[in-house]
């Protein structure tokens, strides 16, 4: 949990960005909270802890098709995993966004308080994500986005199929969208806070040029 690029430390018991996340969701007390990707589930656990440290109950839900590899395929093995950090509250669901809206599950979700968008990192691909769950947010909800800054080439996929993070191109279109209030943290991969609702979807709705 340590290698993806949240700032934390494992030498002071630093949480890095898990603090934000941790504060974020014991200030706005969220019924439910989005967390879209994890390579071990650090933001689930962070986010999911302070929902159970809030005297309200909260849920985090979790979408992750387990595309890199096998770590989220086994039902019993993530439930025992989320349990040994103390965060049964986290509800894995396997699947791509682009799957889960077509699902019973999305059209009866609503009121998201926090959304958290860190699955697969193009612009396209966040852009998706954030126009799936924007309809579901509640009025004072706080979307972020990770690996935000900039754009780089990442591996995670295998040596052979590399692919470039290209989800600082979307926030460039909603640092220009009226109704957004949009705050990026360079440190590590890179967060980005986003709050309000955009007054019109024509500019992030445009292509991408340059991206993949």
């Amino acid at each position: 949990m340590l290698r993806m690029g949240h700032a934390q430390c494992r030498d002071d018991l630093n949480l890095g960005l898990g603090w934000i996340y941790y504060a974020l969701a014991r200030v706005i007390r969220p019924k439910t909270a989005v967390v879209i990707g994890s390579w071990r589930g650090f933001v689930p656990a962070v986010i999911g802890k302070a929902l159970k440290d809030n005297s309200e109950p909260g849920e985090l839900l979790f979408i992750d098709p387990s595309l890199v590899d096998d770590f989220w395929s086994d039902p019993v093995r993530v439930e025992r995993h989320f349990a040994a950090l103390g965060v049964p509250n986290v509800r894995h669901l396997r699947a791509t966004t682009q799957e889960f809206v077509a699902t019973g599950a999305y059209s009866q979700l609503d009121e998201v308080g926090m959304l958290m968008v860190d699955g697969h990192h193009t612009a396209e691909q966040a852009r998706f994500d954030y126009l799936a769950f924007l309809p579901k947010l509640d009025p004072e909800a706080i979307v972020l986005f990770h690996d935000s800054v900039r754009r780089f080439q990442s591996p995670i996929y295998g040596k052979d199929h590399p692919y470039e993070h290209t989800v600082c191109l979307l926030m460039d279109r909603l640092r220009e969208t009226p109704g957004l209030e949009v705050m990026s943290l360079p440190f590590d991969g890179g967060l980005t806070l986003v709050r309000g609702r955009p007054a019109s979807l024509a500019s992030i709705e445009a292509p991408f040029e340059g991206s993949k």
